[in-house]
């Protein structure tokens, strides 16, 4: 799974319940179209984080980094309702960062083999021993 991190602090004046809502119907619509598999929307606590990561924080999960090309090719477009549904979203925002992160280790990620033999063929480092 990918996970795209996006942190922002809203503009002077959006009121955070409208941009929950907008949120929710933006991401709802692209997991709807199957171009992402779903998402996450949070709000730091208390003051708890740090400040430059804003105070609103969105993962957008998807199965790998071809669907969120397509979503992010969707919105490109800019045009019909996921043009409608994402400026409701980006024209509420600034301060806005972004990052990309994977499971891991993921399902394509090869483990080194294992020596074969009853030692798994290391060698012992110091003297050896006499019989």
């Amino acid at each position: 799974m990918d996970l795209y991190h996006i942190w922002c602090n809203l503009k002077p004046g959006v009121r955070d319940l409208e941009f929950a809502d907008a949120v929710g119907a933006y991401l709802g619509w692209l997991r709807g179209e199957g171009l992402i598999e779903g998402h996450r929307f949070t709000r730091r606590k208390l003051g708890f984080g740090p400040r430059e990561l804003g105070e609103f924080h969105i993962v957008v999960e998807t199965q790998h980094l071809a669907q969120l090309e397509r979503a992010f090719q969707q919105a490109a477009t800019r045009s019909g309702e996921v043009e409608r549904l994402h400026a409701r979203v980006y024209s509420a925002v600034q301060d806005v960062q972004f990052a990309l992160y994977r499971d891991f280790p993921d399902a394509v990620r090869k483990r080194p083999r294992a020596p074969s033999g009853p030692s798994g063929g290391r060698r012992s480092a110091g003297r050896t021993r006499s019989r």
